[in-house]
């Protein structure tokens, strides 16, 4: 029975975070009628689970009182209809607007896409680049990593989760502009997409490959 009782429990911790947005163990106990020192336990549970995080908060003379919150992890535990909708609304753009028109929109979203990525990738080397687009992307809900190339100076970036792949899979224009936004980052590589989820793999991936340097003319 407690077993149970425990996951259910732990659910509703969850369901109460979202509700409130924040709070301490104490007013989480007293919402669900628990012990602090209980409530605690399926906090650093949770907690180990990647689904809540805590920050510090003075509150007065002692030890600050920690605040919860649900991480992005926890948040997807509660599934919304925001890709149901933007799949809809897409569909209906795709019926009723020239495709010039269409296509239009979304080479202006990738622009502005590509140009909240620029100013967040600071220059440097390529590692450096590469690793602060991972890390951009997973904000977002990818799970991407980054891994050298075995054979070569490039990067690989794979991703074994698309927020946006339910959308991709109608309209595989989506990919196709993802593609061009990394070619667009990263001006100074050769840009491939290596596998993708569309054509039977088991997930996203593309090689960036530095491009040779031009040799200076000799006759200059």
């Amino acid at each position: 029975m407690a077993t149970t009782a425990q996951p259910a429990t732990r659910d509703a911790v969850l369901a109460v975070l979202l509700r409130l947005g924040e709070c301490s163990a104490a007013d989480l106990a007293s919402e669900l009628g628990l012990s602090v020192q209980i409530l605690r336990r399926h906090l650093r549970s949770l907690q180990e689970s990647g689904l809540v995080e805590s920050t510090p908060t003075p509150t007065g003379p002692g030890r600050p009182c920690n605040r919860w919150t649900l991480t992005r992890q926890g948040r997807s535990r509660f599934p919304d209809a925001s890709e149901a909708f933007a799949l809809d609304l897409l569909d209906s753009l795709v019926q009723h607007l020239p495709k010039s028109t269409l296509q239009g929109l979304l080479e202006q979203q990738l622009h502005d896409k590509a140009l909240h990525y620029s100013r967040a990738i600071p220059s440097g080397d390529l590692e450096s680049r590469v690793q602060q687009l991972v890390h951009l992307r997973r904000q977002e809900g990818h799970l991407s990593e980054a891994s050298p190339e075995p054979d070569g100076p490039g990067w690989r970036i794979s991703e074994m989760h698309c927020s946006v792949a339910r959308i991709a899979e109608q309209h595989p224009i989506i990919c196709d502009l993802e593609l061009k936004l990394i070619r667009a980052l990263f001006p100074d590589c050769r840009v491939e997409r290596v596998h993708w989820r569309l054509q039977e793999g088991h997930s996203c991936g593309f090689r960036l490959t530095p491009s040779a340097p031009v040799a200076a003319d000799a006759s200059l």
